[in-house]
C-alpha cells in the first residue's frame, strides 16, 4: 500500500479536554537544558570540539583539537548560570533535560536539582549529532543514557528528550518502554499518542521557539526584551484561547550557558512573574503533564482506514457513493496516511477519484441513485443510508398530494437530464427540498450536471461524518 508516515492533521478544529488541575486556563512548562560536560569535545572521546548553540557565531568544529573558548562558555553554564537559574527558579516545578555524561560530571548541580525537587528527564547520553548514527549505535546509547542516568541521579529517568535525534530516535525510546513520554516533537500544543510495535507511547511535544537558543542562532533573539516579549505574548495568546475554552500548554526551553547570562535571566525573571500575576495557571513539570494527560486522554484503539487491506477499505467505505464501490477501491490506492483517518480524510479520497473520473462514471454514480420518495423507497428497496436520509426529513411519509407533487417531479427531471434529481437531504427540510427541485428542474443540463456532482459528494461526506461518529 503507499502510505505516507506523517500526520499532517493531528487534533484538527476539535482538540480533546485538556482538564488541567483545578481548572487552569493554561500550563506552562518550563525545561533547562543541563548539557554542559556532555557536548563534543576530544576529552569525551569525541573526534573534534563543539560547534552548536553558543557566542561564537559561525562557529566551526576543531577536529582532534580542544578548543578552549567553546569549552570556557559551556562552562559558564555549568559554574555561574546554572546557579543563577536555580536561585531564580527554585520554587517552580521544573524539568531538566540532562545529558547522562553531563549530570555525572555536576554533582552539585545534581544535588541542586534533587532539592528543589525538580524532574530529571533523559537527554540523552552525549550532547551530539544522531542523524548519521547507526541504528544499532543509537539503541545502545539510549540504554547507556538510561543506565548512566539512574547511576547517577538514583532514579531511573521517566521522560527522554535527544534533541539532536535521528529518524529513529522516538521508535528507539519507545521500545525500551521506560518513558512516560517522549518530547522530541514540535507537532503540538497539547500531548498525543503514537503507536510503535503495537505498543502507545505518549509524544509530549516541546519548543523551538520559546526557546533561549535563539540567542545562539542568527535568526534569534538579540536582546532579552525581545525574548521576554516573545513568551510573553505566546503566554498572553495561549491564556485567551484556554479562557475561550481549549486550555492548551506552554513549553519554554532554556539553557545554562544562555539564559544564565545576566542580561537575558532578567527577562526570563519578568516573563516569570508576568506568568504569576494570572490566575488560573498551573506551572508542571513535564512529567505531570505526561500522567495528567495519560489519565484524562488515555490512548484510543481505533481501525484506522488508511491501515485497511482493500478488502475491508472497500467494505467499509464502498457504499459511501451510492453502489459504486469502484470509487473506494481506487481511493485506496491512493498516497493515504493517518493524517487521512478522518471523516474528511476519507472524504477527500473518495472524491478525488470521483473528480477524476471520467463523464460515463460519474454518470453511472449519478444513475445509481433513487428517486426521492419514489418506487425503489415505496417498495423498500433502497440501501440502509438512503433510507435513513430520506425518512430523515419525512419522505416515507408524504402526503397523497406530496406523493403525486414528487411523484411528477421525478418524471420530468429524469426525462430531461436522464439522472435522477439528487440533494443532500440531511442539508434540508421537506418543503426546501421540494423548492429546489422545481427550480433545478428548469436549469441547462451541463449546470445540473455539476450540481448533481456536487450534492453526490455532499451525501457522501455527511454519511461519512456520521460513520466516524458512530
Amino acid at each position: 500500500m503507499n502510505r505516507y508516515p506523517r500526520d499532517m492533521t493531528g487534533y484538527g478544529a476539535t482538540p480533546p479536554a485538556a482538564n488541567w488541575p483545578n481548572g487552569a486556563k493554561i500550563a506552562v512548562q518550563i525545561v533547562l537544558n543541563y548539557e554542559e560536560g556532555g557536548e563534543n569535545n576530544i576529552l569525551h572521546g569525541d573526534a573534534a570540539s563543539e560547534a552548536f548553540l553558543s557566542e561564537i557565531t559561525g562557529a566551526q568544529p576543531w577536529a582532534g583539537q580542544r578548543h578552549w573558548n567553546m569549552e570556557s562558555i559551556y562552562e559558564y553554564g555549568a559554574r555561574a548560570g546554572f546557579w543563577r537559574v536555580h536561585r531564580m527558579l527554585q520554587d517552580l516545578p521544573i524539568t531538566v533535560y540532562g545529558v547522562a555524561t553531563a549530570l555525572a560530571r555536576a554533582p552539585e548541580q545534581v544535588a541542586a536539582m534533587h532539592a528543589a525537587g525538580w524532574e530529571i528527564a533523559s537527554h540523552g547520553l552525549k550532547w551530539v549529532e544522531h542523524k548519521d548514527m547507526p541504528e544499532d549505535e543509537e539503541r545502545a546509547q539510549i540504554a547507556e543514557a538510561i543506565r548512566l542516568h539512574t547511576e547517577v541521579t538514583g532514579t531511573p529517568p521517566r521522560g527522554w528528550y535527544t534533541g539532536r535525534c535521528s529518524n529513529n530516535t522516538i521508535r528507539l525510546a519507545a521500545e525500551t518502554s521506560q518513558f512516560a513520554y517522549i518530547a522530541d516533537s514540535y507537532a503540538d500544543d497539547l500531548p498525543y499518542w503514537m503507536q510503535f510495535d503495537g505498543t502507545d507511547q505518549l509524544i509530549v511535544p516541546y519548543t523551538m521557539d520559546c526557546n533561549d537558543m535563539r540567542f545562539a542562532i542568527q535568526a534569534g533573539f538579540t536582546n532579552g526584551d525581545q525574548f521576554e516579549s516573545y513568551l510573553k505574548d505566546s503566554f498572553d495568546y495561549l491564556y485567551e484561547e484556554g479562557v475561550a475554552c481549549a486550555p492548551k500548554m506552554l513549553s519554554i526551553g532554556l539553557h545554562c550557558r544562555l539564559i544564565g547570562r545576566p542580561g537575558r535571566a532578567a527577562a526570563l525573571r519578568r516573563a516569570i512573574e508576568h506568568f504569576k500575576s494570572h490566575e488560573g495557571v498551573w506551572f508542571a513539570t513535564r512529567l505531570q503533564i505526561a500522567e495528567h494527560w495519560a489519565m484524562q486522554n488515555p490512548p484510543v484503539q481505533q481501525d484506522r482506514p488508511s491501515e485497511m487491506d482493500r478488502e475491508t477499505f472497500v467494505a467499509e467505505f464502498g457504499g459511501i457513493f451510492e453502489h459504486s464501490p469502484w470509487i473506494a477501491q481506487g481511493a485506496h490506492a491512493l498516497e493515504l496516511g493517518h493524517t487521512d483517518d478522518t471523516a474528511q480524510g476519507i472524504h477527500q479520497a473518495l472524491s478525488r477519484i470521483f473528480r477524476s473520473a471520467s463523464p460515463e462514471q460519474r454518470l453511472g454514480v449519478l444513475t445509481a441513485h433513487p428517486d426521492l420518495a419514489g418506487k425503489l423507497a415505496s417498495a423498500k428497496r433502497l440501501t440502509a443510508e438512503s433510507t435513513a436520509e430520506q425518512a430523515s426529513v419525512g419522505l416515507d411519509a408524504l402526503t397523497d398530494a406530496e406523493r403525486d407533487a414528487f411523484t411528477t417531479l421525478n418524471d420530468a427531471y429524469t426525462a430531461k437530464f436522464g439522472f435522477p434529481f439528487i440533494i443532500a437531504v440531511r442539508d434540508n427540510t421537506k418543503a426546501s427540498i421540494l423548492q429546489a427541485f422545481q427550480q433545478r428542474v428548469e436549469n441547462d443540463r451541463a449546470t445540473e450536471f455539476a450540481a448533481a456532482c456536487k450534492q453526490v459528494e455532499r451525501i457522501a461526506q455527511l454519511r461519512l461524518i456520521e460513520k466516524f461518529a458512530g
